[in-house]
């Protein structure tokens, strides 16, 4: 098997929290891990928020495998995690297992522009409390019988689609950086790669960016990326590995 060596406790223990809490959204989640050079990306798909979640972590060093000098397979993120030694920051590729089909279609690699209008991250937290509320308070308001997977899903289709701020970005994909831990404080964190410019704020708040390329939109953050295709992952403009 192949082992994975992290630069060092702190960037097991983030790359084990996300895989965590992907896991607690869908108990079989696969992820897609791509390796080059010192850095592994780790790719994944929580379920109903119809997004991409990309975690990166450094590696202590570049990574190697006999002739292979990269990475690119998709495993379960379960044993994944069951691999992980974070006092060792070491972990142990597991076989690989069959993708699911998002696992064929990742955002590009290059070409990313900044996009204007989005808030600060306490605006796009409250943003994302607010919404949370609202479609708590319009399930309530329906009668048992009318709480439908149908009704459900026609609440959640207007309440998620709505736009942070004055960007295309779909607040859905705030709420998933939220929940995956991605919009926390970024004191003492490591940037997302490998885009570095501008980590952090001087008071540890996290500067968030909106990036597009293509058909892609990615929210970008200190601790990881949430990427969301404007048109749905179905839509042309792909990009597959």
């Amino acid at each position: 098997m192949t082992a994975l060596h992290l630069a060092d406790e702190g960037e097991a223990a983030d790359l084990a929290a996300f895989l965590a809490r992907l896991i607690h959204y869908d108990r079989a989640a696969a992820v897609r891990l791509q390796a080059t050079g010192t850095t592994l990306a780790v790719f994944g798909r929580p379920p109903s928020f119809e997004v991409l979640a990309i975690r990166t972590a450094r590696l202590a060093k570049p990574y190697e495998d006999g002739l292979d000098l990269g990475l690119d397979v998709t495993v379960s993120a379960g044993e994944f995690l069951e691999s992980l030694d974070e006092a060792a920051a070491t972990a142990t590729v597991p076989a690989p297992v069959t993708g699911p089909p998002w696992a064929g279609v990742l955002p590009p690699r290059g070409g990313w522009r900044s996009e204007p209008g989005l808030p600060a991250p306490d605006a796009v937290r409250t943003a994302v409390a607010v919404v949370v509320a609202e479609f708590r308070a319009r399930m309530d308001e329906l009668a048992p019988e009318e709480r439908t997977r149908a009704a459900l899903d026609r609440i959640g289709r207007e309440i998620w689609s709505r736009p942070v701020g004055d960007t295309p970005l779909p607040v859905r994909a705030a709420h998933a950086a939220q929940s995956l831990g991605f919009l926390r404080s970024a004191r003492g964190a490591a940037p997302d790669v490998p885009d570095t410019s501008g980590a952090s704020g001087a008071s540890g708040a996290p500067v968030l960016r909106l990036l597009s390329s293509g058909a892609w939109l990615r929210l970008r953050t200190p601790y990881g990326s949430v990427a969301v295709r404007r048109a749905g992952l179905g839509a042309l403009d792909v990009s597959v590995r």
